[in-house]
């Protein structure tokens, strides 16, 4: 059980990192189909068809073949998308103090309110292993 999940998890990172979604799933119909028109047309194998369309001869093929410019819309791997993001870690060297309560006082049992609240910093559970 533990290989299988193994092995998703690396194909599932794998995908991510190389953007891969559904969406370009979805059109690989659209690049098969436009790849055999262009072997029809063109005579154009398949690493020539993928020059044309994602490699170094896109700006010609680009230029020279308007007409099917809708029809590359439609391929995968076309889209770009960007993505930022900004994390920011804010330190506030203000020390945290709770408010203050009124003292409470029962005059019939003798019971009397005292201070429950203090500075977070004073506690013990913050402060450094003591050697003994």
């Amino acid at each position: 059980m533990s290989k299988i999940f193994s092995i998703a998890l690396s194909l599932l990172l794998l995908f991510q990192s190389l953007h891969l979604d559904m969406v370009n799933v979805a059109q690989l119909d659209d690049f098969l189909t436009h790849a055999n028109f262009h072997k029809q047309k063109y005579g154009d194998n398949l690493f020539d068809f993928v020059s044309k369309h994602y490699g170094s001869l896109k700006e010609q093929h680009y230029i020279e073949h308007q007409e099917e410019h809708k029809d590359h819309e439609d391929l995968p791997f076309n889209h770009q998308s960007c993505i930022h993001s900004t994390t920011a870690f804010v330190l506030n060297e203000d020390s945290l103090m709770l408010a203050k309560t009124p003292h409470a006082i029962d005059t019939i049992s003798g019971f009397f309110y005292e201070e429950s609240y203090e500075q977070i910093m004073f506690t013990d559970i913050f402060q450094p292993p003591k050697q003994v």
